[in-house]
C-alpha cells in the first residue's frame, strides 16, 4: 500500500513513440518503465479528451456519464450542441471520493475541472477555462495570485491550429513549463494523498507537429529543420517529470497516463454532404459558400439522420416521438442504422479507394450499456480514425484534405499508454488495460475501498 499516489496525466501520449520509438531518450520515463509495470491503455469511444478524462477519473464510460464529446445535444427536444464542462460530469471523481473520507487531492489541469470545485485540498483548472484573468481557475481562490506571482499568467492552453510553428512551439514549451513549475511548488506546499496532474502540451505538439515525424503524412518534409521538435520536447517534459517523481519521494506510487494516443491525419468527410447525397439529410436552400449545418437550415420533416464533425463523427436519426421535429417511425430505427452503417462503411476516400478500418457502431447496443443523456445513434471512425468527421454543408465535394477548422497533423488513436511503478507491482511489460482501470488502482494503492458503480478493474 503507498502512503501517496502521483499521477502524471499526457494528454495524447502515443505508446509507439514513448515506449518503442523515443524510450532510450528519456531517462526518467524509462526507469519508471524499468522500475515498474507499462503497457497500452485502451481510451474509450470516443477516444477524445472530453469525455476521456472524466471516464478516467470517474471509472465510468461515456455511455454511463452522458457525455460523449466536448460539445453534447442538451436534449431531445434540442438540435444544437452545449459545451461539457465539468457541471457535465455528475458521478463522483477521485477527488470527490477522497475528500469524503478525509484524504486531500492536488488537482492540476485535468478536464475537464472547469469550473472549478471545492475539494479537500487544491485544484487548478484545465484547458476548457475561458480566460483566467476573468474567470476564477483555483480551489481555493486565494491560490491563484500565489500561483501568478510565481510564474506570471497562467496559461492553460494556446492556439494550436496555425501554420505559425516556431510561435506554436514556443507557446507550448512557455505554457508546459508554467504548469510544471506550478505542480512543483504544489507539490512541495499543499498536503496531498493523490496528485494528478494533466499537460495538454502533448496533444497540442502532436497536432502541430506530427507530419515532421511521420513519413507516411502527406505534408511530411524529410530533413525539415523542425523535424526533432517533437523529440526536443518530450525531453524537456520527461526530465520535469523526473523532478516531480524524484520531490515526491520513495513511499509515493506513480502512475504515467495518456487518455488517447494519435495517428496521422490524412483528411475529412463531409458527412453531411454524403446525407444529403443518399437522401437522409434535407435543407431549406442550398447554402451559397461551405458553412456549420444549423438547426435552422434543416428540413426536418424530410430529414432521416444528420452528423456532426469533430476528429470522430456522432450521427442521429430523426425518430419521431424522440426528436423535436422527428420523421422515422421508431420501429424503423434499426432497419434506418443498419442502412447507414453500410453505407458509411463503403465511403471511399479521395481517390477512389476503399478506406482502411472503416468503423461504423451502433452506439446504443454496441458500446455502452448504459446510455444516460442524449446517446448518439451511430458512432463513426472514418479510415480507422485517419480521417476526421466535417460537418460543414455546402462544400461542394465529400472529402477535403484541409481541415476545416485550421492546420492540423494529427487525430486520436485509440490506444493510448501507462506506466505505474511502487511497492508490489511487479516489473515488466504490462497487458492491455483500459482507461477504467486508472481510478479503481488508484483506491487500491491508497487502501481505499472502490465503490461498486466503477466498471474497471484494478492494474495491480
Amino acid at each position: 500500500m503507498a502512503r501517496r499516489v502521483l499521477v502524471i496525466g499526457l494528454d495524447c501520449a502515443a505508446p509507439e513513440l514513448l515506449f518503442d520509438r523515443w524510450l532510450d531518450e528519456l531517462p526518467a520515463l524509462r526507469a519508471l518503465t524499468r522500475r515498474g509495470r507499462h503497457g497500452v491503455l485502451r481510451s474509450c469511444d470516443p477516444p477524445i479528451t472530453v469525455p476521456a478524462w472524466a471516464c478516467m477519473t470517474s471509472s465510468r464510460d461515456p455511455g454511463a456519464l452522458g457525455v460523449y464529446g466536448f460539445r453534447n445535444r442538451p436534449g431531445h427536444d434540442d438540435y444544437g450542441l452545449a459545451l461539457a464542462d465539468s457541471r457535465a460530469i455528475h458521478a463522483p471523481r477521485l477527488w470527490d471520493i477522497l475528500s469524503g473520507r478525509g484524504r486531500p487531492t492536488v488537482a492540476v489541469g485535468v478536464p475537464p475541472t472547469w469550473p472549478v470545485q471545492e475539494i479537500d485540498g487544491a485544484m487548478v483548472s484545465c484547458f476548457l477555462t475561458p480566460d483566467t484573468r476573468a474567470h476564477r481557475y483555483t480551489h481555493p481562490a486565494d491560490l491563484a495570485p500565489q500561483l501568478e506571482a510565481l510564474v506570471g499568467e497562467y496559461v492553460v492552453d494556446v492556439p494550436f491550429r496555425t501554420d505559425d510553428k516556431d510561435r506554436l512551439l514556443a507557446d507550448i514549451e512557455d505554457m508546459t513549463d508554467r504548469r510544471f513549475r506550478v505542480a512543483a511548488h504544489l507539490l512541495e506546499t499543499r498536503p496531498w494523498d493523490l496528485f494528478f496532474l494533466v499537460e495538454i502540451g502533448t496533444d497540442r505538439m502532436h497536432h502541430g507537429f506530427w507530419r515532421f515525424i511521420d513519413p507516411e503524412h502527406r505534408l511530411h518534409e524529410p530533413g525539415h529543420r523542425l523535424e526533432g521538435a517533437m523529440l526536443d520536447y518530450y525531453r524537456r517534459v520527461d526530465r520535469r517529470l523526473g523532478e516531480l517523481v524524484e520531490r515526491a519521494g520513495e513511499d509515493t506510487a506513480v502512475l504515467v497516463v495518456s487518455d488517447h494516443g494519435a495517428m496521422r491525419m490524412d483528411g475529412g468527410v463531409c458527412v453531411n454532404e454524403w446525407l444529403r447525397r443518399e437522401g437522409y439529410l434535407v435543407l431549406h436552400d442550398e447554402p451559397a459558400t461551405p458553412r456549420p449545418l444549423r438547426p435552422e437550415d434543416v428540413d426536418w420533416r424530410r430529414t432521416t439522420a444528420w452528423g456532426e464533425g469533430g476528429y470522430y463523427c456522432r450521427l442521429f436519426v430523426n425518430v419521431a416521438g424522440r426528436e423535436r421535429e422527428g420523421a422515422v417511425a421508431p420501429a424503423a430505427l434499426d432497419r434506418v442504422c443498419d442502412d447507414l452503417r453500410a453505407g458509411l462503411q463503403a465511403i471511399e476516400d479521395h481517390e477512389g479507394r476503399p478506406m482502411p478500418d472503416p468503423t461504423v457502431a451502433h452506439a446504443g447496443e454496441e458500446l455502452y450499456g448504459e446510455r444516460a443523456g442524449v446517446c448518439p445513434d451511430l458512432l463513426v471512425y472514418f479510415g480507422g480514425l485517419h480521417w476526421r468527421s466535417i460537418g460543414l454543408v455546402g462544400t461542394g465535394s465529400l472529402h477535403r484534405l484541409e481541415n476545416d477548422t485550421g492546420p492540423d497533423d494529427a487525430n486520436h488513436a485509440p490506444d493510448g499508454l501507462y506506466v505505474i511503478a511502487g511497492d508490489g507491482v511487479a516489473p515488466g511489460p504490462g497487458a492491455p488495460r483500459s482507461l477504467l482501470d486508472v481510478a479503481p488502482t488508484i483506491l487500491e494503492l491508497l487502501g481505499e475501498p472502490v465503490p461498486g458503480a466503477m466498471q474497471g478493474t484494478t492494474l495491480l
